[in-house]
């Protein structure tokens, strides 16, 4: 359901907060569903743009939900193979920049050395949280739409959040700090 058909609307459902929630989700998953064949740092900037807004109104929305535990969990619609669409995409478009190091995994502490991780499956981990809420908000029916809010909510401190925020990071690097043709920082 579109986020503009409720603005005249009230209650806990459709207040400002969760409607642009729902708008940025959607257009995360047209980013995600469909990376244009740009260069990675462009595609990076434009990435950016976006997961920041996401990032912040995710955290709103975690402080803000009320749960309650008689609704029943939403359906998850993403598949396997979205998943894997998802994340080759990605990978496609950034090539050899997708990979990146990260010291804020749980086997780090396991290890002295940085973990391998790429942009491309952090990003897939976020579209899978968000694209089963926008799945759920399309149906348009109030006890899906408080479940989904409640697990995009849930979700974020306890999964997508910091996958988030440790693409943002990579795709700065990305974006920013790659040499351009003459060796130089762009």
């Amino acid at each position: 359901m579109n986020p503009d058909e409720y603005s005249n609307q009230s209650g806990p459902l459709l207040n400002a907060d969760t409607l642009e929630m729902v708008s940025l989700a959607q257009a995360y998953c047209q980013l995600i569903e469909q990376p244009d064949a740009q260069s990675a740092p462009e595609w990076a900037r434009q990435a950016l743009q976006l997961l920041p807004k996401l990032y912040l109104k995710g955290l709103a929305l975690s402080q803000a939900v009320v749960y309650d535990e008689t609704i029943d969990e939403i359906e998850h619609v993403v598949t396997e193979d979205d998943y894997n669409a998802v994340r080759d995409g990605v990978a496609a478009v950034l090539g050899t920049y997708d990979d990146y190091l990260d010291t804020f995994v749980e086997d780090m502490k396991y290890s002295d050395k940085p973990i391998l991780k790429t942009i491309s499956e952090d990003l897939a981990d976020v579209y899978q949280d968000i694209r089963n809420f926008v799945a759920a908000w399309d149906g348009g029916y109030d006890e899906v739409m408080q479940a989904a809010l409640q697990e995009i909510a849930s979700g974020f401190g306890s999964y997508w959040g910091g996958r988030l925020l440790s693409a943002m990071r990579a795709l700065h690097e990305v974006a920013y700090n790659l040499p351009d043709e003459e060796g130089e920082a762009q």
